[in-house]
């Protein structure tokens, strides 16, 4: 074998390497990245999540009942007002465990909510972030179920691994989804629920 196809030997054999090497990388990196990357994405999801629930929270102390529309809880976080009320002992009772609840005024419930959050806009309060185009909307259910013979007011606000991970490699989506699938759990984020009184997030 002369020099010049020793030669071409070593240079295959040098790129045969460094593509093994590259692949090697390769197929230990992706899992970290997309793990990495879902994490982030998760942080925000999960803290629209909460906003959800806490409007709702107020939506409910104020109409008795939780709502299904999202245009209903943004008009009420735009227009609606929550007593700022004052507690006092009652000055005729004399066994000091009676109080007097005064309502002193009226806060905005946008104020309440989100007065320190900057940047926030209530119209995005609808849509799952890192979703297509930011444009896609939680879905979000709201009603009764029975429970120890009451009418028990419930909601349920969820968005599928699918839709904030759309742009990711859609293998590992589909296996995250399976693995969640096959522990009948519900494969991406959700809070509330409406087969039970439950404000819990799945992944509180």
């Amino acid at each position: 074998m002369n020099n010049k196809n020793l030669t071409i030997i070593n240079i295959a054999l040098s790129l045969i390497a460094v593509l093994l090497v590259y692949l090697i990388y390769k197929s230990i990196s992706e899992p970290v990245v997309f793990e990495n990357v879902r994490k982030e994405r998760e942080v925000e999801v999960v803290q629209s999540l909460k906003d959800i629930r806490k409007t709702q929270t107020l939506y409910k102390q104020t109409y008795n009942r939780y709502t299904a529309d999202f245009d209903s809880l943004i008009d009420y976080i735009k227009t609606g007002k929550l007593p700022v009320v004052n507690i006092v002992a009652d000055p005729n009772d004399t066994t000091f465990t009676k109080t007097i609840n005064d309502t002193v005024g009226y806060v905005a419930v946008v104020d309440s909510l989100f007065s320190n959050r900057e940047n926030f806009k209530v119209e995005d309060l609808r849509y799952v972030p890192f979703s297509q185009d930011n444009k896609v909307p939680f879905e979000m259910e709201a009603g009764y179920i029975m429970r120890g013979g009451l009418k028990v007011a419930v909601f349920e606000a969820k968005t599928p691994y699918s839709v904030y991970l759309w742009d990711l490699d859609p293998q590992r989506v589909n296996n995250l989804r399976a693995e969640q699938e096959d522990l009948d759990k519900y494969a991406g984020l959700k809070v509330g629920s409406m087969d039970e009184p439950s404000l819990n997030g799945n992944w509180e």
